[in-house]
């Protein structure tokens, strides 16, 4: 009978030189693999065509922005001008001298002395009467300046052109005709 042990033996040398056999290498020649490129540049041809697009939407909406801000301006400069002038027409309008010459012209007179009723004893203090119509309407009452601030007028004559004051007052009843001076004395 056989023995199982050399057979295992014959085996492993057939097992080992398979392996051995696979377990060789090789020499493979060399893949290039490139990165596709075409991905790549539209990747960054999208971003630059979006960076410049955002650009130019951005500078249009700034234009715009300024274009109405202007607008703006102007506009209030308009308005506070507006306001001014209904200012000025409101102030003219409320000028006392224009409400008294409106009420003279309606035919109004300033009123008279007031009379007071005194509620608790019924007592009428004051004379009390209509507005006299010859003295006319004036907002403001009519007072007296002091005499101190009225002072007299100073008068001062000034003498003729050309000649001195002592030679005024000695020429004054001589009609003839008097030679202009030059500087120098005729002798």
């Amino acid at each position: 009978m056989s023995s199982p042990v050399p057979q295992s033996r014959s085996r492993i040398p057939r097992i080992a030189e398979v392996a051995v056999e696979r377990a060789r290498l090789t020499v493979v020649p060399r893949r290039r693999t490139r990165a596709a490129r075409v991905p790549f540049v539209a990747l960054v041809t999208i971003v630059l065509l979006g960076g410049v697009v955002g650009l130019l939407l951005f500078n249009t909406s700034m234009q715009q922005a300024s274009f109405a801000a202007t607008s703006l301006e102007s506009r209030a400069d308009t308005l506070a001008a507006r306001q001014q002038t209904l200012q000025m027409e409101l102030d003219r309008l409320r000028n006392p001298q224009r409400i008294a010459a409106a009420a003279q012209h309606l035919g109004m007179v300033q009123a008279g002395a007031p009379a007071f009723v005194e509620l608790g004893s019924g007592r009428i203090t004051g004379e009390g009467g209509p507005g006299d119509p010859a003295q006319g309407f004036s907002i403001w009452p009519t007072i007296k300046k002091p005499a101190v601030l009225t002072p007299r007028p100073t008068v001062v004559t000034v003498p003729p052109e050309g000649t001195l004051p002592d030679e005024a007052s000695s020429n004054s009843g001589d009609t003839g005709a008097q030679e202009p001076s030059n500087g120098q004395s005729s002798g």
